[in-house]
């Protein structure tokens, strides 16, 4: 099992485990285009030359990064390759010296047992008028926000 950054030669891999859940209705889905362009975000873990899980972390301000997009192959699920993954952004947060990593997502308790707490959408101005005014279900969110303080 392999940890490294995604590099472009992954995108249709990582698009494709992300859409997966994407139809499921449990994750927002991800364009090529919008993969390219923040190829540098993601993390994944790897596996006899197979992508078995993937995250990104997004840099939002300079107290404040975002964790999405998330995902783990169903046949690598309950293998604690998800909180992996997490602990890892966290790391690299930690190194960036941000203070504050929140996520929005339909999987509230999974993060609440990586020492998330839930907050407001409210609270993260940034997020709002950075990223989510381009979502298609602006202003009507259902994602669930939470953040979770490393400094």
């Amino acid at each position: 099992m392999l940890f490294r950054k995604a590099r472009m030669s992954d995108t249709k891999d990582i698009a494709a485990l992300i859409n997966f859940y994407a139809e499921k209705g449990v994750m927002l889905p991800r364009t090529l285009p919008s993969i390219y362009q923040r190829i540098r975000d993601f993390t994944l873990i790897e596996e006899n030359n197979t992508i078995i899980a993937v995250g990104s972390l997004r840099i939002l301000w300079n107290d404040l990064a975002e964790i999405c997009s998330l995902a783990v192959r169903p046949e690598s699920v309950n293998r604690g390759l998800g909180s992996s993954l997490v602990k890892k952004m966290i790391q690299e947060s930690r190194e960036l010296e941000i203070k504050n990593i929140f996520t929005l997502t339909y999987q509230p308790v999974f993060f609440e047992k990586c020492g998330f707490k839930r907050i407001s959408k409210e609270s993260l101005p940034q997020k709002v008028w950075t990223e989510c005014v381009n979502c298609p279900k602006f202003p009507n969110c259902d994602e669930i926000a939470l953040i979770k303080n490393i400094g």
